[in-house]
């Protein structure tokens, strides 16, 4: 496999600050040596440039950065679609979960020039379903997902071509356990697939995965896995941007993304909210780097 390595060191999109620093903790952790030894060709594309916040002004309380992110992600998008139409494989190393849009977008091009269907597994505590009319904080990361089904901005809807780049019945998302009040309603209404962590305690994480591959995802000939750091319980992901309690264990994660790997249609993946001020000795960098991996095919035998 083919993998390029694509930075965006990108917090404008959250509440807290530090996330702009995953791509460095990440690289840190050795994440290209170690898909080398697994036998992957890699190359690393360096990072996307980022302006800070605090050279620029909130002009929308509901959407904060937007001329910013918008501005970001679109070169991402540029990025990965490019690296798809090139046949290769693009990890996107985040970063908040905003940078999602363009990953999306780009992929979501890239697939739609060779006239192939692409599905999504987001992997999240929250819901990232806000739009501006419903977000209580402006963060736009709270959003992304929203955006991919065609919903919100046009500055951000628009990234990547005038098109919705994934339709909800192609669409999961897994390990669910903090949504907004309103968002709630968005998420019911929209059509995708969710599997609270509630969901996974009750069918274990077997069920749900064979369940979404094969049911959900059946028909899609690609799949996109945008995965959130914060999906894993705080006792093994501590150094995440927005901690949420009695999340995935390390080994149910692991499982997801052995589940996808054996799909044998991951096509691109992102990790975003590694916040290694939060870390101990960058220890959530090294489980990425673990979950990365598993994603592209390696087994215990």
């Amino acid at each position: 496999m083919k993998v390029e390595i694509v930075g965006i060191p990108l917090d404008l999109g959250a509440g807290r600050r530090g996330v702009d620093m995953g791509p460095t903790a990440l690289r840190i952790a050795n994440i290209r040596e170690r898909l080398q030894a697994i036998g992957c060709e890699v190359v690393d594309a360096g990072d996307i440039s980022v302006h800070l916040p605090e050279v620029r002004t909130v002009v929308n309380p509901k959407l904060k950065y937007l001329p910013e992110i918008a501005a970001a992600t679109q070169a991402l998008s540029d990025a990965v679609r490019a690296i798809v139409g090139q046949g290769s494989f693009p990890l996107v190393l985040g970063g908040d979960h905003s940078i999602a849009i363009g990953t999306v977008a780009g992929v979501s091009a890239a697939l739609r020039e060779q006239e192939r269907s692409l599905g999504m597994i987001w992997i999240d505590a929250h819901g990232d379903m806000n739009t501006a009319e419903t977000t209580p904080s402006g963060n736009i990361h709270g959003m992304p997902f929203a955006v991919c089904l065609g919903k919100g901005a046009p500055e951000l809807t628009g990234i990547g071509g005038d098109f919705q780049k994934i339709q909800p019945e192609n669409a999961v998302l897994i390990g669910a356990r903090s949504l907004d009040e309103k968002e709630r309603t968005l998420i019911r209404e929209s059509g995708i697939s969710v599997y609270t962590m509630e969901a996974i305690d009750r069918q274990g994480i077997s069920k749900v995965m064979d369940e979404a591959l094969n049911t959900t995802l059946k028909n899609v000939d690609a799949i996109h896995v945008s995965l959130d750091m914060d999906a894993l319980d705080p006792q093994f992901a501590q150094g995440v941007g927005t901690p949420v309690r009695g999340g995935l264990t390390y080994r149910e994660a692991h499982a997801v993304l052995e589940f996808i790997a054996a799909s044998g249609k991951l096509c691109s993946l992102e990790v975003v909210e590694v916040n290694p001020v939060l870390d101990i000795r960058n220890e959530t960098a090294e489980i990425v780097v673990d979950l990365v991996l598993s994603a592209l095919g390696k087994r215990i035998l």
